[in-house]
């Protein structure tokens, strides 16, 4: 088999694979955005904590 050869049979099984869009199962947009939410509402309150003296 040559390389070019190798990397079509490659690159053709990665495609057909990837059907599903990439999403995980156990991702869910709502719980990962209200996660990040809450983490950076976190974040600005102890940053806010630190700088009193505005």
């Amino acid at each position: 088999m040559s390389l070019p050869t190798t990397a079509h049979s490659v690159l053709v099984a990665l495609a057909e694979g990837g059907e599903h869009g990439g999403n995980h199962n156990s991702l869910n947009p709502a719980v990962t955005g209200g996660g990040a939410l809450v983490v950076l509402l976190l974040l600005l309150w102890i940053t806010t904590r630190f700088n009193r003296d505005r």
